[in-house]
């Protein structure tokens, strides 16, 4: 066996005891703060690679007193329950397509809101048992206590009785996600609730309030409105804030014709319970944002989709040095996911400067833990990654917006395609002729590589999804014109995009 001379001499020296016991001198080789899908994520993978490793995950109750199982925002209060409330209102849209396919029915249909939520949650709960299951199948030590951090490599985890015990560890990934961000008036905290309660709400919301102009607050308004609540979007300036601007208008037009009322360049600043109960009823006094102008309506709901604010504040990390941004309480990293302290990792929303999305978590995640115990160098790139909002009509896109395009690569330089379509389930239907949109940005000066992809229409996310490998691969304009396109469908629109805007000519569709 080669190296056994050098081998020898460690173990004379001292040094290959010292290496040996390096991280015996810890509980744990790897703590990970945060039971979502980065978290969960890199602990196991560290566990599969012979690692002992812990994860400790506490939900902190909403001021609404809702909290959850293990698995994070996504599984419990995000993507999970949020995609299978927007296929509850698309069904509703088949319901009434159904008539015009010859499908007859007279009974009278409606929503049956618990009915909904309980099989939902159901569903919850069993992913929350299966992360649970694969935890323990892996040797990972799970905890459901809240994890600070008191000194270097060490930390407190309180459970919820109060019970206060210590771990140490040899390096920690912090995955504690965000929360919804509450306004900051009066009423706020004690009446109105954010996507943390909604998807448990055990009774129907009524007449519902939004505000907040994210994918969230708009993913949530058309579910909403799509099972039949009357439902208004309060927004204090744009819309989608950081995607295309031209689809965020697209899809904002899109829910208004379609029963979502809006009310532009107006802020709460105050909540007021009228009536108790399940619903109750609230007074919202709201001020514009560009005059002394006040309003006020009731509704049973308000429910806040702002923002979020990273859970990295009260978490012991002045205790060790780490930097987090003051404003934002984002991490900054490396491109290693490493914080300013070298044992210290950061996956997940709470990087600063990186998108806020489960794939992305999961991926950094997984690839961190093989660089720090498998001696990989692959590192998680966060360029070209593909997105969906869940509204009514979706919107799928991968790449740069065309703000971001110009802003970067200059207008000159680009040059943009772009259709209506109408899709074909649509047509016997009748539903909205010249509503879908397809557009991609290309750069000229790279080939035509395509550098913004952006679709609107239904089955966004699956159409998005291949095209975004493909952009990974070096998509340019002549590829998309050298693929042949499956007929009929939403997608091969990209394979017959002849219109530039710079053009100015119709891109309306008269046939299939």
């Amino acid at each position: 066996m080669g190296g056994c001379d050098r081998t020898f001499q460690a173990h004379q020296s001292g040094l290959l005891q010292k290496l040996l016991q390096e991280d015996s001198a810890y509980d744990y080789d790897l703590i990970v703060i945060g039971g979502g899908s980065g978290g969960l994520a890199c602990a196991q993978e560290a566990a599969i690679l012979g690692k002992k490793v812990m994860v400790l995950d506490f939900v902190v109750p909403s001021p609404q007193g809702t909290s959850w199982g293990l698995g994070g925002t996504c599984v419990n209060v995000g993507c999970v329950p949020k995609k299978l409330m927007h296929q509850a209102a698309l069904l509703g849209q088949a319901l009434s397509d159904a008539r015009k396919f010859g499908w007859e029915y007279h009974q009278q249909v409606k929503h049956n809101w618990e009915t909904m939520t309980e099989a939902i949650q159901n569903h919850i709960g069993s992913l929350n048992w299966g992360y649970r299951l694969s935890l323990r199948e892996k040797a990972v030590a799970y905890v459901n206590a809240y994890g600070e951090f008191v000194e270097h490599h060490k930390i407190k985890a309180t459970n919820r009785k109060g019970q206060e015990t210590y771990y140490t560890a040899a390096k920690f990934v912090l995955a504690t996600g965000e929360r919804p961000r509450y306004l900051g008036i009066r009423g706020d905290k004690e009446y109105c609730i954010t996507s943390d309660d909604l998807f448990s709400l055990p009774y129907c919301p009524g007449k519902t309030l939004v505000v907040g102009a994210s994918y969230v607050a708009l993913e949530c308004a058309g579910f909403l409105a799509g099972i039949g609540l009357d439902v208004t979007v309060m927004v204090r300036s744009i819309l989608l804030r950081g995607f295309d601007q031209e689809m965020a208008e697209k899809v904002g037009s899109y829910m208004e014709q379609h029963g979502v009322k809006f009310l532009r360049k107006f802020i709460p600043v105050l909540v007021q319970q009228l009536e108790r109960g399940s619903p109750g009823k609230l007074k919202v006094v709201a001020k514009s944002t560009e005059g002394p102008e006040t309003i006020e309506e009731i509704y049973n709901t308000v429910l806040l989709a702002i923002g979020r604010d990273s859970c990295t504040r009260k978490i012991g990390l002045e205790k060790i040095g780490v930097r987090i941004n003051e404003r934002s309480g984002k991490i900054p990293v490396n491109d290693m996911e490493q914080t300013n302290v070298p044992y210290v990792y950061a996956v997940g929303d709470i990087l600063e400067g990186k998108l806020e999305l489960t794939p992305v978590a999961i991926q950094a995640g997984k690839l961190l833990a093989r660089r720090l115990f498998a001696g990989r160098l692959e590192k998680c790139d966060y360029v070209n990654i593909p997105t969906t909002v869940f509204t009514p009509l979706e919107y799928g896109c991968c790449g740069l917006s065309e703000e971001r395009a110009i802003e970067v690569h200059k207008k000159e330089n680009l040059e943009v395609y772009h259709t209506l379509f109408w899709p074909l389930e649509w047509t016997v239907a009748g539903r909205d002729n010249n509503t879908c949109y397809a557009k991609i940005i290309c750069n000229k000066s790279d080939n035509y590589r395509v550098i913004g992809f952006h679709v609107l229409g239904p089955n966004a996310g699956e159409i998005t999804q291949g095209f975004a490998a493909a952009m990974k691969c070096g998509l340019t304009k002549q590829l998309l014109d050298d693929t042949v396109g499956i007929h009929p469908t939403c997608g091969e629109v990209f394979t017959t995009l002849e219109i530039t805007k710079s053009s100015g000519l119709d891109i309306t569709q008269k046939g299939c």
